[in-house]
């Protein structure tokens, strides 16, 4: 398995889909470059309007997480069983 399953999500503007922003420092703003909509509950907004998007990603993570768990598994038993000799 990876030693790191460390994902980034960008977060876009739920009217135009673009991800250039402009915010202020604490992020309690952030405007739209594009469509210029404007959160003004600033990234706890942003990220509650990309729920899905973020959702998404964390379900193909987890299931990107199963499929090596399940084949590092399978290599595991493989080699203890490969190693074990019947009398």
């Amino acid at each position: 398995m990876k030693d790191s399953y460390d994902k980034s999500i960008q977060l876009v503007c739920i009217t135009c889909g673009d991800s250039n922003f402009e915010y202020n420092d604490e992020k309690t703003w952030i405007k739209c470059n594009r469509c210029e909509r404007e959160y003004n509950g600033g990234y706890d907004e942003l990220v509650e309007l990309n729920q899905e998007k973020i959702n998404n990603e964390l379900e193909e993570t987890q299931q990107e997480i199963r499929k090596d768990l399940q084949e590092d598994l399978n290599k595991m038993f493989k080699d203890t069983f490969k190693n074990i000799k019947l009398k």
